[in-house]
C-alpha cells in the first residue's frame, strides 16, 4: 500500500509541477557549450520562458513529457518512499532497544533513493527528449524526433484515460468511502443513522479515528475499478465521435 499511495500521491503532483518541468528543461539545454552573448537566449527568465513557450508552442506544449513524467514519478517515488516505509514498518530504522536510528534511517533512505533513480532513469531521458521538443523558432539543445502516439490514434484516448483515472481516484475516494459508510450504517426505526449525521461528519470521523489514509482505504480496488471503467468511457466516446464526424461530413 506505501507503493501504491507514495507513488499515486507523486503523480497528483506532478500534473501541476510538470508545466515548471518544461521551463527547467529548456533553460538547462539554452546555450549549451556556448559562451555567453553568444547564443540568441529566448527564455530569459522562468516567467518569460512560460510565456514564450505558451505563446509559440501553445499551453499543450507546457505538458509535454506528461506521460513519461506521471510514470516516473510513480515508479520513482513509489520505489524511493515505499521501500523507506517498508523497512520503518519491519523495524529496520530501529536499534535492538527499540530507539530510532539516524544512521539507519539515513542508509535505508539512501538505498532507496538509488533504487528509485536506477529504475527511471530511462524514463526521465525520454521525459527530457520531449520536454525539449519545440518549433525552430525557440528551439534549444538537440531535438529528437520522437512521438509516442500517431496523430488521431486511439491510444492518446486510451493514455489520457489512465492518466484522468489517478486523477479522479486521488480526489474521489475520500467521498467514496464516506458514501459507502453512510449506506452501511445501522439505523433507527426511523430511518436516521445511528453512526454518522453527514457527509462531513463521515469524513472527520473517518480522519479522527483511523488518520488520514483511513479516507483512502480501497483506492486500489477504486483504481483498478475506476480505470478501466474511465478507460473505456472515454475510448468509446472519442471512437463514436470520430465514426460520427466521418460519417457526417
Amino acid at each position: 500500500m506505501d507503493f501504491l499511495l507514495s507513488g499515486l500521491a507523486a503523480c497528483g503532483a506532478c500534473v501541476f509541477t510538470n508545466p515548471l518541468e518544461v521551463v527547467k528543461t529548456r533553460m538547462q539545454l539554452q546555450g549549451e557549450l556556448k559562451a555567453p552573448g553568444t547564443y540568441q537566449r529566448h527564455y530569459r527568465n522562468v516567467f518569460h520562458a512560460f510565456f514564450t513557450i505558451g505563446k509559440v508552442d501553445g499551453l499543450a506544449a507546457l505538458q509535454k513529457g506528461l506521460g513519461p513524467a506521471l510514470l516516473y514519478q510513480f515508479l520513482m517515488n513509489g520505489i524511493r518512499l515505499g521501500t523507506y516505509g517498508l523497512a520503518e514498518a519491519r523495524g529496520y530504522l530501529r536499534t535492538d532497544e527499540g530507539i530510532h536510528s539516524p544512521v539507519r534511517s539515513a542508509a535505508a533512505g539512501a538505498l532507496a533513493g538509488v533504487m528509485g533513480a536506477y529504475l527511471g532513469s530511462p524514463i526521465y531521458m525520454v521525459k527530457t527528449h520531449l520536454q525539449a521538443q519545440a518549433t525552430s523558432e525557440i528551439a534549444v539543445g538537440h531535438q529528437y524526433k520522437h512521438q509516442i502516439f500517431p496523430p488521431q490514434s486511439w491510444k492518446v484516448a486510451l493514455a489520457a484515460a489512465m492518466v484522468s483515472g489517478i486523477a479522479v481516484v486521488l480526489a474521489m475516494t475520500p467521498f467514496d468511502v464516506a458514501s459507502t459508510r453512510l449506506y452501511n450504517q445501522p439505523t433507527d426505526t426511523r430511518g436516521k443513522g445511528l453512526m454518522y449525521r453527514g457527509i462531513l461528519d463521515a469524513l472527520l470521523q473517518t480522519a479522527r479515528t483511523e488518520g488520514f489514509f483511513g479516507m483512502y482505504k480501497g483506492i486500489g480496488a477504486s483504481y483498478f475499478r475506476l480505470g478501466p471503467h474511465t478507460v473505456l468511457s472515454l475510448f468509446f466516446w472519442d471512437q463514436l465521435r470520430s465514426l460520427y464526424n466521418t460519417y457526417t461530413k
